[in-house]
């Protein structure tokens, strides 16, 4: 699968768009709307629908990321929207089969395909049902990053995943941006939203519902699926370390995996990854190793993390260029 799975993704972004989930190429894209959405409820009122561990193509229908929803009295925030306009469509199925309550803001962590894709379709839902558009809320680099990159996912799915998906998809960019944090009311509910330091990516944002005590990390938390580095190594490290020390936490909801109630010992084994790749580029760098011999040298800490013959050697690539010129 993976052979074949991101060969147009190196050759239009290569050290550009590191994260990106790379589109399979040679498969017939399956029907867009074959497959049902399906979520499971965290905590009342606190709904995620897990993607599938797998590269952003269209055998998965782009699904390969996590998306939720938290309701409150008054009305819906849905946390990232998934990689395509027919998962979008689905997720605002599953939104409806729970609630006939408005969405009134969807929440984007990040900037990467497989969790802005599916806005569209909440940008329109709204006025096909006669009520307000949904505020669309991001980090203050969001606006940016989607202006870059926007262009590149619409062609994508156009090129690789057939009419199908790129009928009605088009960049949501955010209607209310976050400086630094930002409290949005439901109704009876209160999500906290941050904005990080460039980490995993420059735009990353985490959601706290505060009466659940469920965190959204995007993909500031990978789980089993190797993490991606499209940001600054060095800063993901330290806002990681940063969020050890929040409390409260009862449920933390990563980008990719499972979610886990072990706080902060989900985080550990994404760390110890981070920090592995860090202390192996460095020790390459003293030695003298130029790139090429860096990535073929450099193993993960583990064999067992899911897609790493797609996302390691980028992952070193990126480290050594960042961690070349520290003092």
């Amino acid at each position: 699968m993976h052979a074949h799975a991101s060969p147009w993704l190196r050759r239009a972004l290569i050290g550009a768009v590191a994260c990106l989930m790379a589109a399979g190429i040679g498969h017939a894209a399956p029907a867009a709307e074959a497959r049902p959405s399906t979520v499971e409820q965290l905590a009342p009122g606190v709904y995620l629908h897990r993607g599938a561990l797998e590269d952003w193509g269209p055998t998965n229908q782009g699904d390969v990321s996590n998306s939720g929803f938290v309701v409150g009295s008054r009305c819906v925030a849905v946390v990232d929207t998934g990689g395509s306009a027919p998962v979008g469509r689905r997720l605002l199925a599953a939104v409806r089969d729970v609630t006939p309550l408005p969405v009134c803001y969807v929440i984007n962590t990040h900037a990467h395909p497989d969790h802005v894709l599916g806005n569209s379709v909440f940008a329109e839902a709204g006025r096909t049902a006669g009520q307000p558009a949904p505020e669309f809320v991001g980090h203050h680099r969001l606006p940016s990053a989607l202006a870059v990159r926007g262009p590149f996912y619409l062609n994508a799915l156009k090129r690789d995943f057939g009419p199908d998906f790129a009928d009605g998809a088009r960049i949501v960019p955010p209607t209310r941006r976050v400086d630094d944090t930002l409290e949005l009311d439901l109704g009876g509910r209160r999500l906290s939203l941050r904005a990080w330091p460039t980490a995993h990516t420059d735009a990353d944002l985490s959601v706290l519902d505060e009466t659940s005590g469920t965190l959204f990390l995007g993909d500031l938390l990978f789980v089993d699926h190797t993490p991606v580095v499209d940001g600054r190594l060095k800063g993901w490290l330290a806002a990681l370390s940063q969020l050890r020390g929040w409390q409260g936490i009862t449920t933390v909801v990563p980008g990719h995996g499972a979610p886990s109630r072990a706080w902060p010992a989900a985080l550990d084994a994404e760390q110890a990854y981070l920090t592995r790749l860090q202390s192996d580029v460095r020790a390459a760098l003293k030695a003298g190793l130029t790139l090429p011999q860096a990535v073929a040298r450099i193993a993960p800490d583990r064999p067992d993390w899911r897609l790493l013959d797609v996302f390691h050697a980028r992952n070193v690539t990126a480290a050594y260029a960042e961690l070349e010129w520290e003092d």
